[in-house]
């Protein structure tokens, strides 16, 4: 996974699409798409399999958007996740575990 580029934004930008992102309200919070991901166990296992950094920025993310519901406050503007900047850091790990996943449930159904 070292030689992975994550992806930043949308393959295709949109003005609906920037709307829609803005109005979810979690880069209000300073979060990424993905640390908005329902957490199944696909998702956990990806998450499981994250380098320290990106896991540690992810928690520090979580755990500072929490910070601020609770106080029921936001970031400046400046410090919001802009659209054209949110990676999805998860995606590679996320496709690898689907992947896996759908091996051995095929593995298992024909074996």
């Amino acid at each position: 996974m070292a030689s992975y580029i994550a992806r930043k934004g949308p393959l295709v930008f949109s003005n609906l699409g920037k709307w829609a992102y803005n109005l979810s309200g979690f880069n209000q919070y300073g979060l990424h798409r993905d640390d908005c991901l329902y957490e199944n166990e696909d998702v956990k296992e990806a998450v499981r399999r994250l380098p320290r950094k990106l896991y540690d920025e992810r928690n520090y993310r979580i755990m500072r958007a929490l910070h601020l519901s609770m106080t029921k406050t936001i970031l400046p503007k400046e410090q919001w996740t802009k659209y054209e900047e949110d990676v999805k850091y998860l995606e590679p790990y996320l496709n690898e575990v689907v992947k896996e996943r759908e091996e051995r449930e095929d593995w298992n159904k024909n074996h």
